[in-house]
């Protein structure tokens, strides 16, 4: 079934992921700032965030199918509604709006998915489910982009959600055919420490780990998301190329993340997050070093490999390491920081952007996720797994 949620979760990300590659052709029409494209972002990221938290109880409740309908086709339906926004205020309401359904689909697969394998190899079959999302992020800035140049902004939204409205329908009526995936995720043994009971073993390296993995997305996503209008802006880049830009970074999740995966089940997961978080902090800085040449497209492929090794890792280190009575809860809890702190993060990195310049706010964003990493080792040095 793994293939499955692979399609799943490109069709889950599908649709949304043309805020970003399209922020260039929204600010022209509605004529905005950076803190107003921002919050544009900002509005989807925090929506899509707060939503996972009542998505694990949900997903308990009315089961995992159900709620991977309303990740991909609510999603679809909802972008629809963003093609067609008259004003900057309805295109927001849109974007939370696109946001609140989208927030079912990972409490609801990633279980599946991780209990479908041997604990040992779980960090590997989150990384190949996470490919799906991946090449969705990869093909949907160049499609978009693509479609845009031909039907306006508008048209490229709504052309691509028709599709993952359709394919969502068709994936509830397959998964319904396997009893199976209507009930409950099923329960993935936690793994206590030498006899120690999870809750007391674990917990306090649990906590600065889900940090870590937290603000590694918060803060290279913070940048990412204005790199088309960093590439337009300051590097003179075309819409294309800015698209591509984008979708360069995204590009690395195709093999990141499996490779994360499998070097977290060999090396540990510790050691894997402290690493890519480590390379990330500098690589942000160098941003502000790039030109539009070979510079940064390696710059971009070295964030991506980051983001993309750490978010299997970090899935896999809360479903083996929290108390089974906690586990939903504490995913949740993740899913909406990593997510929903995205929202907080863009529109600052947007405001010292338009009152500064890109320079200072990668600078800033950069030195903070160093001294986060930094922080984070301090507690989780010296463990393994």
């Amino acid at each position: 079934m793994l293939p499955l949620f692979v399609l799943a979760h490109f069709f889950h990300h599908f649709t949304a992921a043309f805020l970003q590659p399209l922020t260039p052709f929204i600010r022209d029409e509605f004529a905005l700032d950076y803190t107003q494209i921002g919050l544009i972002l900002s509005a989807y990221n925090l929506a899509y965030g707060f939503s996972h938290l009542p998505a694990g109880w949900l997903s308990d409740h009315l089961g995992p199918r159900l709620m991977i309908l309303i990740g991909i086709s609510g999603v679809a339906l909802c972008a629809v509604l963003t093609g067609i926004a008259p004003t900057y205020l309805l295109l927001v309401v849109f974007a939370i709006l696109m946001g609140v359904m989208g927030g079912g689909y990972h409490p609801a697969a990633s279980p599946l998915v991780a209990a479908s394998v041997d604990k040992k190899s779980q960090g590997r079959a989150l990384g190949l489910h996470q490919i799906g999302g991946t090449a969705s992020f990869f093909l949907a800035p160049i499609i978009v982009v693509a479609i845009a140049g031909a039907l306006g902004w508008r048209g490229a939204v709504i052309t691509m959600a028709i599709p993952a409205f359709i394919i969502g329908i068709v994936l509830f009526i397959i998964l319904g055919k396997r009893g199976y995936y209507t009930r409950k995720p099923p329960e993935v043994t936690a793994v206590p420490q030498e006899g120690t009971p999870a809750a007391a073993g674990t917990m306090r390296r649990l906590v600065p780990f889900i940090v870590l993995g937290v603000m590694l997305q918060v803060m290279i996503m913070a940048v990412i998301s204005y790199i088309p209008l960093f590439a337009v802006d300051n590097l003179l880049a075309s819409e294309e190329t800015s698209a591509f830009l984008y979708s360069l970074f995204h590009f690395a999740g195709l093999w990141a993340g499996p490779v994360g995966g499998y070097l977290s089940d060999r090396l540990g997961k510790v050691r894997v997050m402290l690493a890519v978080g480590l390379i990330a902090g500098p690589a942000l800085y160098l941003l502000n070093l790039s030109s539009l040449g070979w510079s940064i497209w390696l710059i971009l492929l070295v964030l991506g490999t980051c983001m993309y090794m750490a978010m299997p890792v970090a899935e896999a280190y809360i479903i083996t390491h929290a108390p089974q009575r906690r586990r939903s809860t504490i995913l949740g809890i993740y899913y909406f920081a990593s997510r929903g702190g995205i929202g907080l993060s863009v529109p600052l990195a947007g405001y010292l952007a338009d009152h500064y310049s890109f320079a200072t706010s990668f600078t800033v964003i950069a030195g903070a996720l160093l001294a986060i990493v930094l922080v984070c080792t301090a507690f989780l040095w010296g463990s393994r797994d």
